[in-house]
């Protein structure tokens, strides 16, 4: 594929993952996304086929982009497991911060209640980089920075669910914190530490072994 058209592809992606996250996946329609790109329904359904094979084009190269990130991470020879879980978590905090409103809009799709295809492809997606993180943590095991008895699927439902908790309750969590939870500056100034500091805290004392002397120094990653 030609310069021109992998251009034409980005810039239909970014103006499709707006549109979704403004109008959610039922409210969003592939005519105001091709509208609002300047192409014509024929290019959109010649490059994607369908609303449901844009939005997973969409998710796909958000989730590939993390995943990138994450193989290096895992591959890199010179951290310590707790720092690649260090650097995990900020790059996680980064990203779905930064992403709010599409991360909201993304596990609503996902919920229990809602058991479609679309929801089902996502989750097989998703999967791709829960199973690179947990290969950190096996890696931790394994050579003895970590605990023997670590529940891996547990972590994961630490780290994502203190996120959706706080992000997709807005009105409890926003009163129980003391500031709105959807207010930009609030995420970023407020919320986005303060979710690193304590999930950092709270997984050290779960994962690292009582002896271990590892230093939390880490280089700093591309987010």
């Amino acid at each position: 594929m030609d310069k021109d058209k992998i251009d034409k592809k980005d810039h239909i992606l970014d103006v499709a993952e707006k549109v979704f996250s403004d109008q959610g996946y039922d409210g969003a329609s592939t005519r105001s996304i091709s509208g609002e790109a300047g192409v014509n329904m024929a290019m959109l359904n010649y490059y994607f086929g369908s609303k449901e094979g844009l939005f997973l084009a969409v998710f796909n190269r958000k989730i590939n982009s993390f995943k990138d990130l994450l193989q290096d991470l895992g591959n890199d020879e010179h951290l310590s497991s707790w720092a690649k879980v260090e650097t995990y978590l900020d790059m996680y905090a980064e990203r779905v911060v930064n992403n709010n409103c599409f991360q909201k809009m993304l596990y609503q799709e996902m919920s229990m209640n809602k058991r479609t295809e679309l929801s089902e492809n996502l989750t097989q997606i998703l999967m791709q980089n829960v199973n690179e993180f947990h290969k950190i943590l096996k890696e931790g095991v394994d050579n003895g920075e970590f605990n023997e008895d670590v529940d891996f699927e547990m972590v994961t439902a630490t780290i994502y669910g203190t996120k959706n908790f706080i992000i997709n309750a807005p009105q409890l969590t926003s009163m129980m914190l003391g500031y709105d939870i959807l207010d930009e500056n609030n995420l970023e100034e407020k919320f986005k530490p303060r979710i690193k500091a304590y999930q950092k805290k709270l997984l050290r004392a779960y994962l690292v072994k009582e002896n271990d002397k590892t230093q939390n120094t880490y280089p700093a990653y591309v987010k």
